[in-house]
């Protein structure tokens, strides 16, 4: 695995929706997950939330001569050297795909929460534990929301209450994902367990090459984006470095263009907040 950084420097966090490792419609679909192992490792990222990532689907692997036999967090987890977890969030007729987290730090524990708000829609929380370096636990939460604004509003609720019972008060936290909420409206409630948006503060330096919109970080569609549908929560972590995959390269990849944030521990962190 790869060696982790000094946990007393920046930690950097991506989170991408990789459209299940398929770009396009129809007979002219192209398979993607094979371009996306080489691209995510130009990101370097310490910790890699994924969503739409495709476990199984039995008619892409008739489909395409490369289509890989092994899942495709363990893909990408096993080209980038880094640590994979995965859980399913919905089953269709061909298979299944879910969130997925990759980590340069040792997992500790992997939980699943289902947060589907009606049939037509399965959705679903990753809650995964990674060791940082001197023994210091971080709580990832990956999320992928539903369409519907109502929807959105009631997983949120599910999310909070989640963290509530299940992440003690005093540890870190990252909840990063595709939350769908183009409008902005999430923040408040994220704020009852101390999260923030680290990806939307007035004083974060947007790379130069991404657009800008209220300082929210726009990711959909990749080939010019427009919403703000990917965001990146914390907890005991200040914003250092708010930088976007974008351009004619990452749109041939997903939909959505990954979103990148450099994060510093705030002093209590440091101190040791978290063990």
């Amino acid at each position: 695995m790869n060696a982790p950084c000094d946990p007393s420097g920046t930690l950097r966090i991506a989170s991408y929706n990789i459209h299940k490792g398929v770009l396009g419609f129809g007979p002219a679909k192209r398979l993607s997950i094979h371009a996306l192992k080489e691209a995510l490792g130009e990101l370097d990222a310490d910790v890699v939330f994924l969503q739409e990532v495709q476990f199984v689907h039995r008619h892409h692997a008739r489909h395409f001569r490369h289509w890989p036999e092994l899942p495709q967090h363990e893909v990408l987890g096993h080209a980038l050297g880094m640590h994979a977890a995965y859980h399913t969030n919905a089953v269709t007729r061909h298979g299944e795909h879910g969130n997925a987290l990759l980590s340069r730090y040792p997992v500790l524990a992997v939980a699943h929460h289902d947060v589907s708000d009606h049939r037509f829609e399965q959705r679903g929380l990753l809650h995964v534990r990674v060791c940082l370096p001197t023994d210091l636990t971080l709580h990832c939460v990956v999320v992928h929301f539903g369409l519907f604004a109502a929807s959105r509003r009631r997983q949120a609720a599910r999310l909070v209450r989640y963290i509530e019972t299940w992440v003690p008060s005093t540890d870190s936290l990252i909840v990063a994902g595709d939350f769908n909420d183009w409008r902005g409206v999430l923040g408040p409630e994220l704020g009852a367990v101390g999260l923030r948006d680290v990806a939307t503060l007035p004083d974060a330096h947007i790379g130069t090459r991404a657009p800008r919109w209220r300082h929210r970080v726009r990711t959909f569609p990749a080939w010019l984006p427009l919403m703000p549908l990917d965001r990146v929560y914390a907890r005991g972590f200040a914003p250092h470095l708010v930088s976007l995959g974008w351009g004619p390269a990452w749109a041939r990849l997903s939909d959505h263009a990954p979103l990148l944030v450099d994060l510093v521990p705030t002093p209590a962190r440091a101190a040791g907040a978290g063990a």
